[in-house]
């Protein structure tokens, strides 16, 4: 364990940095190693205040993970820390995003990198199946659990209930006393002592967590307008029906709804992307996020691919390219500034209500139900992945691919039977995905 002393925004930076270029795996590996850092290497932060801060970020719509960082930061370094650590933690995987999905407008129609994206895709549906037994172990306690992760699924498959309204009803059932946690107390690990949060507490030198209505609305506005301002911007120069206006504002409405990280979400932005606007295809979607889980950072920088293509395809007047990046970098802005929003205008007030039980059970409420709609996303992505596309003017799924299924089965077991890296387990199945073409 590195000493918890003296710690300056310059040194945070750089384990922030250190952290933004590590975190792959999704939300789960990347809290595990921040978990590691902070709570265990460095005792920045206590693991109660760590489990609290987190608890509130899943609750709250966009990647927790990154708005976790955020958090830990602005308790540390108030805003300028909050900014770096979010930031940073976004940083790495937006540029590499950024470079692959210019790679993919460019080449992915060259058999060789259309065989590499094949067995990359192959293996994101063992990925995404796996979140689902990952989560499911954690959240599903006990039966009403498992019932509530059932009916969210029919729900979302069968029904098409808008994912909002699920989430809300699920939060207040469990707010309303739904058993979906054991009765027992989970007793939290034992805090770990003199951490630097402590410190800077026990010193009066956490003001800025007291909370105050007159603040919190003031920082709501500063970072409401910042959020709108380029979308806002875009539509004066290209007007309302512009692929990059489209962009900001449906990129903006998916981070308002983006609870339980960007599996829960990637279902509805894939329907609306590919069926609604047109932008790509259903393949090329699965494409974007295999891309998203060979980079580090949140995993619904998939977004960004999306925008990359839209623009660099739809948007007449501009070089493909110059749309391309602007189409990019809008929608990583309107993905992430509203993180900055929630958690500097709520941080204080989250602080504020530590230890809140109702609070707590809405979330396991919800969690239990993110399993129902992470199971609805695996189903889009394997109908997409082991079929191939119907003809022209037909319904229904098209005969199975038996190669997808070959590599999906590779996939299965270097993750799940032989508990392999995510980054190995991409890279064997992009490399039999190009065998399989000759």
């Amino acid at each position: 364990m590195e000493d918890a002393g003296p710690l300056t925004l310059r040194r945070a930076a750089a384990v922030w940095l250190r952290i933004g270029l590590l975190s792959f795996g999704g939300p789960a590996g990347q809290i595990a190693l921040m978990h590691r850092e902070l709570v265990e290497r460095r005792r920045w932060i206590s693991e109660p205040r760590f489990l609290h801060a987190l608890n509130f970020c899943t609750v709250l719509p966009g990647p927790e993970a990154q708005q976790l960082a955020t958090y830990v930061g602005w308790l540390l370094h108030r805003t300028p820390g909050g900014l770096v650590a979010g930031g940073l933690f976004v940083l790495p995987g937006a540029v590499m995003m950024m470079g692959l999905s210019a790679v993919y407008a460019a080449f992915h129609q060259v058999p060789v990198v259309m065989a590499l994206f094949f067995g990359i895709k192959a293996a994101v549906l063992a990925v995404v199946v796996e979140a689902v037994l990952r989560i499911g172990r954690r959240a599903l306690e006990t039966r009403v659990a498992v019932a509530v992760a059932a009916l969210s699924f029919v729900a979302l498959f069968v029904f098409s209930v808008p994912f909002p309204a699920l989430i809300l009803v699920s939060g207040l059932a469990g707010a309303l006393g739904l058993p979906v946690r054991r009765a027992v107390a989970v007793g939290a690990a034992p805090e770990v002592a003199d951490s630097v949060v402590d410190r800077l507490f026990a010193e009066g030198r956490l003001e800025h967590t007291r909370p105050s209505p007159r603040r919190a609305l003031g920082t709501a506005t500063l970072w409401a307008g910042l959020w709108a301002a380029p979308v806002l911007a875009v539509f004066a120069w290209r007007g309302p029906g512009d692929v990059l206006t489209r962009e900001g504002v449906f990129f903006s409405q998916a981070a308002v709804v983006t609870f339980g990280g960007a599996y829960a979400v990637l279902a509805w932005v894939a329907q609306e992307a590919v069926s609604s606007f047109g932008w790509l295809t259903a393949q090329e979607m699965v494409d974007g996020l295999g891309l998203a889980e060979t980079t580090p950072g949140p995993l619904i920088l998939v977004v960004q691919f999306v925008g990359f293509v839209a623009a660099h395809r739809h948007a007449p007047g501009l070089s493909p390219w110059v749309a391309g990046v602007l189409g990019a970098s809008l929608t990583v802005w309107v993905t992430f500034a509203p993180c900055f929003l929630w958690i500097f205008t709520f941080a204080p007030f989250v602080e504020a209500v530590r230890g809140n039980r109702r609070l707590s059970a809405a979330l396991s409420a919800i969690t239990a139900a993110v399993v129902g709609v992470i199971l609805n996303l695996s189903v889009f992505f394997a109908v997409n992945v082991l079929f191939l596309p119907v003809e022209a003017g037909g319904q229904g799924l098209g005969p199975p691919d038996l190669r997808a299924f070959a590599i999906s089965a590779v996939a299965f077991v270097l993750l799940l039977r032989l508990e392999q890296g995510l980054g190995r387990t991409l890279a064997v199945c992009a490399l039999l995905g190009l065998l399989s073409s000759f």
